[in-house]
């Protein structure tokens, strides 16, 4: 369990200088800050404004030697019963500036895909369609290398701007790394394999008709509503996609649609979400995914390996 008490008040103060009081919270619950509404409490979540402000709070992390998770949207997170220890960095909504420059599109890591998707269309830019429903930041879409419908966000990321952590007691370097320099694949990049903070990045999109881009936006929009439970908390999809395979059907086919641990069920709407009916815990999610997956291998002989990130403590 957390120790607050024994929390540097040193460091409390220094973030505080840093993004204001106000913006330094303690013991928060983060299930308030993700969508699966599951998580017990950060020790300390503070809110940066700006890039230089998150690269400041990281620098005074580092040199207290305190870890830092750093959050989005919090859409593809599991955060334990028992919460976060250390500093969570949350920038959802407080670093979310999203600019028009000709053909591209600069958008803070805090930025929704949803916000950077309707000012691209209302801009006439093309490319971020199948993205737009997607509820991640900018940051986490090139963490995970985030993509629907056959789109991902290396088809239009150009570049990014990013801390790159150092050793202890040293202030880390921000660089910009073209996306050919991610190493991005499926659910994958340098960001997550390298450890690195997006700050803010670059989409290189395609001049288009407004209206023929919102009626592909309605379209995406419908298709999901129409086959993904977007009505009940869940972290998206559960699983990766199995070479050869969709994990949805394997999970349906093995006779789980519906199946329970507590509060957390697979979905009646689609077998390849995990949602929370309401009370959910960390715990009942971890073991229906772990049911989940021996029934599949036992049935199947499919590995099924998760999308959902754990974080925090786990037994």
């Amino acid at each position: 369990m957390h120790d607050y008490e024994s929390f540097n008040p040193d460091l409390i103060c220094a973030l505080a200088g840093v993004v204001g009081e106000d913006n330094v919270l303690m013991v928060e619950p983060m299930k308030l800050h993700t969508t699966f509404k599951i998580g017990g409490p950060a020790d300390l979540l503070v809110k940066p404004q700006d890039p230089q402000q998150l690269v400041r709070v990281l620098d005074t992390c580092t040199f207290a030697e305190t870890p830092v998770t750093v959050v989005g949207n919090g859409s593809d997170l599991l955060v334990s019963d028992r919460g976060i220890r250390g500093v969570v960095v949350l920038l959802r909504e407080n670093m979310a500036d999203v600019r028009i420059e000709g053909a591209r599109v600069i958008a803070q890591a805090g930025a929704l895909l949803r916000d950077v998707a309707l000012a691209a269309a209302d801009a006439g830019l093309s490319g971020l369609e199948p993205l737009w429903g997607i509820p991640a930041t900018v940051g986490g879409a090139c963490f995970m290398n985030a993509g629907a419908y056959g789109g991902q966000t290396s088809d239009v990321l150009e570049s990014v701007d990013v801390y790159v952590p150092s050793k202890r007691g040293q202030r880390g370097s921000v660089c910009t790394l073209d996306v050919e320099q991610l190493n991005m694949g499926y659910r994958k990049s340098r960001v997550n394999t390298d450890g690195l903070i997006v700050l803010s990045a670059i989409f290189k999109l395609t001049p288009d008709s407004p209206d023929a881009i919102r009626f592909a936006m309605d379209d995406f929009q419908a298709r999901r509503e129409e086959k993904q439970p977007l009505d009940m908390p869940s972290a998206g999809s559960t699983f990766k996609r199995p070479e050869g395979y969709f994990a949805g059907k394997l999970i349906m086919d093995a006779g789980l649609r519906g199946a329970s641990v507590g509060g957390a069920q697979v979905s009646e709407k689609h077998c390849g979400f995990v949602v929370n009916t309401g009370r959910a815990t960390a715990a009942d999610v971890c073991a229906l995914i772990a049911h989940i997956q021996d029934e599949v291998k036992a049935q199947f002989g499919v590995d099924l390996e998760p999308e959902v990130r754990r974080v925090g403590e786990f037994a």
